[in-house]
This record gives C-alpha cells, structure tokens and sequence, in this order.
C-alpha cells in the first residue's frame, strides 16, 4: 500500500483538530492520506478503548483517510527505540511522499514526545539491514501541523486554505462525542477550533486556513502558484 500522504497524532482527534480540513482537502483533491495515531487515547473521563476506536473509524471516514492505531501507551508516551520503530515499520508499509507531524512545542507531553518520535522514525524508515518489516523509506517533506494545549500562536511557514473543507473538519470533530459533546470541561473545544481557522484565514486572506511548519526549506515550481 503506497499513499501520497500520513498524518501523525498522539492521540485519536489530534489530527482531525490541528489539520481536519487539510486532510479533507487532500481527499477531495484526489490524494491518498493515512493517520497514524501512536495510542488509543484511553484513560479518559467518558471514554473506552472501544468507544475511540468507533470514534476514530467514523472521524476517518467523514475525511476519507485510511486509518492506523498503534499499541503505545497514552499518557505515558514517550521517544524510545521501540516507539521509533514501530512508527518506521507503518512508514514503510504506507510509503508516503508528505509527512505531518505534531507541533515540538506543547504543554502535553504526549504530543512533545509524538513529534520527536514522527522525526526519528522518519530517519529509522530509510534504515538497510535491519530487523524493521519492509523496505527501506524517507517521506520526502515533513511538516509539522498544530494542535496544542498551550494558546501559542507561531509563525508558519505557509497556510492552508480549508474554507471549503472546514463544514468536514466539524463533522469529523463531532465523531469524536466523548472527548467535547459529553465532557463538559472540553465544552469548548470545536468552537475554539473554529475560531482558530477563521483567525489563520484572516492572515491568509480568506476565511479559514490552517497553519503548517516546515522544517526544510520549500520551494514552488512557479511564483505565480504563490497567487
């Protein structure tokens, strides 16, 4: 199985959060994207290991992504060889061209930990006589995505134009009832997403844009496609 694109989370709805309407716009515009979250996502207050699953499978499919759970462990996760390799093993499955990865800087350490193993592993990925399943792969691009705890604001490297995906992202979102319908303490989480998207699409002069860091230089075949 080869896709254009994988998505890294610590947890079941990061994705969906920092880069719903991105995914959504890929799968529209005919690409292939798998998420990859590192755990269930489990302990939480309203949630079980069976409800996340449910919830992640209809997220996925409200976006048109493939789907992959790892066995890591929530809470408690963290950048080891094991967590490195299980990651480099689903990379060479997939064989992808883009990689987005969560945001380094973060209040939850699950998502400080995601991000450094997703760097790692895309290292490990190219990796020859070794023990891994699969053949040797680098995605060629890494991008890190947004989706934090801390209310931070960065400079990105460019913005996604979701406008028309953004109706996709909240139906995802809505997927996930036992993380914000049913637990009143994150009451608010989808309308901050919201807001977030409409102030990203003010910068980028539209409505609704999400924010991407690239960790290489980029560059366009064309100036006019900066238009």
């Amino acid at each position: 199985m080869t896709v254009d694109a994988v998505c890294v989370g610590a947890h079941p709805d990061d994705v969906e959060i920092g880069m719903g309407g991105t995914v959504a716009g890929m799968v529209r515009r005919g690409l292939s994207v798998a998420i990859v979250d590192l755990t269930d996502g489990e302990p939480t207050p309203h949630g079980t290991h069976e409800r996340r699953m449910a919830e992640a499978a209809c997220a996925a499919a409200v976006l048109g992504a493939e789907r992959v759970t790892l066995d890591l462990p929530n809470r408690y996760l963290f950048d080891s060889v094991e967590a490195r390799t299980k990651l480099a093993e689903v990379l060479r499955e997939l064989r992808p061209r883009m990689m987005f990865v969560p945001y380094p800087v973060d209040a939850h350490p699950d998502h400080v930990a995601a991000g450094a193993i997703c760097e790692a592993a895309r290292f490990y990925a190219k990796f020859t006589k070794t023990g891994m399943r699969g053949e040797p792969h680098y995605p060629a691009r890494l991008y890190r995505y947004m989706a934090v705890h801390l209310r931070i604001a960065a400079e990105p490297s460019f913005l996604v134009d979701i406008t028309q995906d953004l109706p996709k992202k909240t139906e995802a979102l809505a997927c996930y009832s036992s993380q914000f319908a049913e637990n009143p303490d994150n009451a608010g989480v989808v309308p901050m997403v919201e807001g977030m998207a409409g102030m990203w699409g003010a910068i980028a002069r539209t409505e609704a844009a999400e924010p991407f860091f690239a960790v290489e230089g980029l560059a366009v075949r064309a100036v006019e496609d900066l238009l």
